[in-house]
């Protein structure tokens, strides 16, 4: 088996893609974090010391995906068409899900952007509310959706387990 990302002395390297047709390509991704009932009362109240929270982990994802390449060494820089960002409170968990979707026309997908805008995100609502709860959980980042390229099309209902 040929690794795409290994070279062959065995080094990591980034993937030629100049070879491939450009596409349109799409990523969806979502996550969230868990935080005390007490600390969740805060967030929806709009009363955390740093502002507010759900608009900053927003506008924190949208920044975080259009600059994977400089965060996952071997991602490569992509023009994206399309970042959207959603932090939306949940009572059930209780806490923040965050979910991203991101869109290009390129060689190559969109899904590590996604994710890293739903992490960093995530790790904004975290920075934003630990003084409330330091015990807070980021979970459950996951790749939900992508279409393009090659590889076709992914649901995370696809995947059986």
């Amino acid at each position: 088996m040929t690794l795409s990302h290994v070279g062959p002395e065995g080094n990591a390297r980034m993937v030629d893609v100049s070879a491939k047709p450009v596409t349109e390509r799409s990523a969806r991704a979502e996550g969230a974090v868990r935080m005390s009932p007490a600390a969740f009362d805060l967030v929806r109240a709009e009363a955390i010391e740093k502002g507010d929270v759900l608009g900053t982990a927003r506008l924190a994802g949208i920044q975080a995906a259009k600059r994977t390449a400089e965060l996952i060494p071997l991602c490569h820089s992509l023009g994206l068409d399309h970042i959207e960002v959603e932090a939306t409170l949940d009572p059930g968990l209780p806490g923040v899900r965050v979910v991203a979707g991101v869109r290009t026309t390129g060689r190559t997908g969109v899904e590590m952007e996604a994710l890293t805008a739903v992490a960093v995100a995530c790790l904004t609502v975290y920075d934003m509310v630990k003084s409330a709860d330091r015990g807070m959980l980021i979970e459950a980042i996951r790749l939900v959706h992508k279409t393009g390229g090659r590889s076709g099309d992914y649901s995370a209902t696809d995947r059986a387990g």
